[in-house]
């Protein structure tokens, strides 16, 4: 079988896994809801809305914390004897790639109906949808490929370690990621040309295809240990 189809195949399986399992869905979308609904009432008791860095930045808080919880039940949490299952059917390299697809589509299923209750509630200060929007899609395919193979990593730490190495190691590893995303987003909140998001867009994508490169290379040599 063809790597393109072994991960589609994998896909597909992590799809009905997620929807036979919709309350784990239904927690990270009542987390995401309940952030910003807390979010919400902090500032009105201020008597406002946030401002805008205030706004975009309170919002990709929300989103990391959500892309740790959604990561942190991928390969963090399965037994060591479905990874000893998937070794003797499935190349490693199609599992990561699976996986990186998996976490991203998971994160923009977070994002978007949370992105739209926070605007609802906080108000709406983007004058650049487009840019934003662009910038929410890179952000959950950096998350999602950052954390993937962190997660791998977590997952060798045993059932009692794996959540908190997860956080230990993913959140350095992510603040060259987010500090990208919080200027092409900011940006965007101020209505400023393409020309000034244009090159950390283009960081943006190079990370995702180098560090998409980096675990294809590496992830055999994690699942064989």
């Amino acid at each position: 079988m063809s790597l393109p189809a072994e991960i589609w195949l994998l896909l597909l399986k992590d799809l009905r896994l997620e929807w036979r399992q919709r309350s784990a869905l239904g927690g990270l979308l009542l987390y995401v809801g309940g952030t910003v609904y807390v979010s919400y009432l902090s500032f009105s008791f201020r008597g406002g809305a946030p401002p805008a860095p205030a706004w975009n930045a309170l919002f990709w808080v929300i989103l990391l914390f959500a892309a740790l919880g959604a990561a942190g039940r991928g390969l963090a949490q399965e037994s060591a004897g479905l990874r000893l299952y998937y070794y003797t059917v499935a190349r490693p390299e199609a599992v990561v790639l699976a996986k990186i697809i998996y976490n991203a589509l998971l994160l923009l299923a977070l994002a978007a109906p949370g992105l739209l209750l926070y605007t609802l509630l906080l108000g709406n200060p983007v004058q650049d949808w487009p840019t934003y929007a662009l910038s929410i899609g890179l952000g959950a395919v950096s998350l999602a490929s950052s954390l993937t193979l962190v997660a791998g990593i977590a997952a060798r730490a045993g059932q009692g370690g794996g959540g908190t190495l997860l956080a230990v190691l993913g959140l350095p590893v992510l603040v060259p990621v987010l500090l990208l995303l919080v200027k092409v987003s900011k940006n965007a909140l101020d209505g400023l040309p393409w020309e000034a998001s244009q090159s950390s867009i283009i960081t943006l994508v190079a990370l995702n295809f180098i560090v998409g490169a980096v675990s294809y290379l590496l992830f055999p040599f994690l699942w064989r240990s």
